[in-house]
């Protein structure tokens, strides 16, 4: 082991000398450049900016072909809602001249009730008109009872 310590020393005071040469072949001497920081910067927001009007503009290109489905949307008109619940409704609807009582609940939508006869007109609901009215229609009282002592 003592005879390879010679030519060991030797090689590991060779390491940097040829480093140095290896070094200063591969790397031509230039001054060391740092980054353009105002050039990143325009790059950056300009990106942004390219991002921000690809969205609104696919935003404005979903909002515009809603409008295109095809369908007669006259055909059905909600005519009123009233909320029951935090996540119940009931609704008034007009389908072809005919007046439906849907409650609508997160799992379920459903037909309470198919009035003959208008309830409210369309064009012209009032929240009040409407619960008078389909309070009369159905026969059940919407207050609390009253007490007969």
């Amino acid at each position: 082991m003592w005879s390879k310590l010679p030519g060991l020393s030797l090689l590991v005071l060779a390491i940097p000398v040829l480093a140095q040469e290896t070094a200063s072949t591969t790397a031509p001497a230039s001054p060391v450049r740092s980054p353009d920081t105002l050039g990143t910067i325009v790059s950056l927001g300009l990106g942004l900016v390219a991002v921000i009007a690809v969205i609104y503009g696919c935003a404005w290109i979903i909002r515009r072909m809603n409008g295109m489905t095809g369908m007669n949307n006259n055909a059905i008109k909600v005519v009123s809602v009233m909320a029951i619940g935090t996540r119940e409704r009931i609704a008034l609807i007009e389908v072809g001249g005919q007046q439906i009582l849907l409650g609508i609940t997160p799992s379920a939508i459903r037909t309470l009730h198919v009035f003959d006869e208008p309830v409210v007109e369309a064009g012209n609901a009032n929240s009040g008109d409407f619960a008078r009215r389909l309070q009369s229609m159905i026969g059940k009282s919407w207050t609390s009872p009253t007490r007969n002592d």
